[in-house]
C-alpha cells in the first residue's frame, strides 16, 4: 500500500510501504475512511524536531475494523470507529483517573496517513459507533480523534465554565477548535488572537465573540483593555512557543487558569512571575479518549461540525503538496483522501 515517511526535514514522500499486520494479540487493523495532517506534524518536517530515521507519519485515523488480534473484545470487523493518537488501555490508575495520554502502557500513534494502520492497545482506544456513520460526517469524526479533542481538552484545563471570559492564543485548527470548546462548555466572551482572515472567520463562526490581531505587549494591552483590566478566566495556549507562552501568562487574571496542549519548543518559566502572578496551568498530551464518546455522540447528532476546519483536501498521493501548504500557512488543516 501507499504510506507517508519523512526521511528529512522538508522530505516527505508518498510510497510504497508493507501492509499493516498484527503483532500483538490487543491490536487492530482499521481500513481508513480518511486521515489528515496535524500541526504538530510540521515540528519534525520543519528541523525543529530531531529526524533520526525515516518516520511513518499520520496519527490522526477514523475507520473501519478489518481485522483484530485474539485478545480484543469491544470492538470487532465491521465496525466504524475513532481513536486517540494517544493509546491507552484505559484500565491503568492513570487511564481511570482521566489521563489516558499517561497510560502506563502509552503507545503514540503512527503510520495512519495511509489507507490502513494497525492501532495498538484496541481495546482501550477505540471508540465505535452504533452504526457506520455517513460519509459526509467522517471529516467530523477524524477532527474528534485529535485536533478536536486537543482543543477540548485545552478548554477543560483551563477550566472554562458557564459565563466565563476566555482567550485563545494560537489560530491553527487545534486553537479554532478551542473556540469550538470553549463555546460549548458556555463561556460569555471568547477572544481569538489571529491575524489571518480566513481564520478569524472561521474562528467567528465557531463562536469568537472578539478578535485580536496584535501580539506581544500590544496584544497583551488589548486583551487587558477589552477585559476593563482584569484579564481573562481562562486561556488556552495552543502553539507551543515561548512567546504564545508569555502571551498567555500575561492574559490570565491573577487565579485564572491556563490550558497549554502546544508542544513547548524552546519554553522556559520564570518562578517570580508564575509565583506572585497566581496563575494556574494544565495541560500536556490531551486524554482525547476521556472525551471520545461524548465528541463522537455531538458529531452524531449534528450538534457541531469540527471537519468545518479541513479547508483543503488533498488525495494521499499529493501529501507533499499537503505539507507545503500548510508550513505556508495557505492551509489551516489539510485532509487526505485515502
Amino acid at each position: 500500500m501507499l504510506g507517508t515517511i519523512l526521511y528529512k526535514p522538508g522530505d516527505i514522500r508518498c510510497e510504497e510501504v508493507a501492509d499493516p499486520k498484527i503483532l500483538r494479540p490487543t491490536d487492530a487493523i482499521i481500513k481508513l475512511s480518511a486521515s489528515c495532517i496535524c500541526g504538530s506534524d510540521l515540528w519534525p518536517y520543519r528541523g525543529l524536531q530531531p529526524v533520526e530515521d525515516p518516520m511513518h507519519m499520520g496519527h490522526e485515523y477514523c475507520g473501519i475494523v478489518v481485522e483484530v488480534g485474539a485478545e480484543v473484545r469491544t470492538v470487532r470487523p465491521g465496525q466504524f470507529v475513532v481513536g486517540s493518537f494517544c493509546l491507552s488501555d484505559n484500565t491503568c490508575p492513570h487511564c481511570r483517573f482521566g489521563f489516558q495520554s499517561s497510560c502506563e502502557q502509552r503507545e503514540f500513534m503512527s503510520g495512519a496517513q495511509a489507507p490502513y494502520a494497525r492501532v495498538p492497545l484496541a481495546d482501550g482506544t477505540l471508540v465505535a459507533t452504533s452504526e457506520v456513520p455517513p460519509a459526509e460526517l467522517v471529516p467530523d469524526l477524524l477532527a474528534v480523534s485529535d485536533v478536536l479533542g486537543t482543543g477540548w481538552y485545552a478548554a477543560d484545563a483551563a477550566e472554562v465554565r458557564e459565563g466565563s471570559t476566555v482567550v485563545v492564543v494560537g489560530d491553527g485548527a487545534v486553537g479554532l477548535m478551542g473556540v469550538l470548546a470553549a463555546k460549548e462548555m458556555g463561556a460569555e466572551r471568547i477572544i481569538a488572537m489571529s491575524r489571518h482572515e480566513s481564520r478569524q472567520k472561521l474562528a467567528r463562526e465557531f463562536g469568537a465573540t472578539d478578535i485580536v490581531a496584535e501580539r506581544g505587549e500590544e496584544g497583551i494591552a488589548r486583551i487587558k483593555d477589552l477585559t476593563k483590566g482584569v484579564g481573562a478566566d481562562s486561556v488556552l495556549e495552543c502553539v507551543g512557543t515561548r512567546e504564545s507562552f508569555d502571551q498567555a501568562l500575561a492574559c490570565s487574571r491573577p487565579g485564572g487558569t491556563i490550558g497549554y496542549v502546544g508542544v513547548p519548543h524552546g519554553v522556559s518559566f520564570d518562578g517570580q512571575k508564575l509565583f506572585f502572578g497566581q496563575k494556574r496551568m494544565l495541560g500536556g498530551p490531551a486524554p482525547v479518549r476521556r472525551f471520545l464518546p461524548d465528541l463522537m455522540d455531538r458529531v452524531l447528532q449534528g450538534r457541531i461540525k469540527p471537519g468545518k476546519v479541513f479547508d483543503l483536501k488533498l488525495p494521499l498521493a499529493e501529501v507533499a503538496e499537503g505539507y507545503r501548504a500548510m508550513d505556508d500557512r495557505r492551509a489551516i488543516k489539510v485532509m487526505l483522501e485515502v
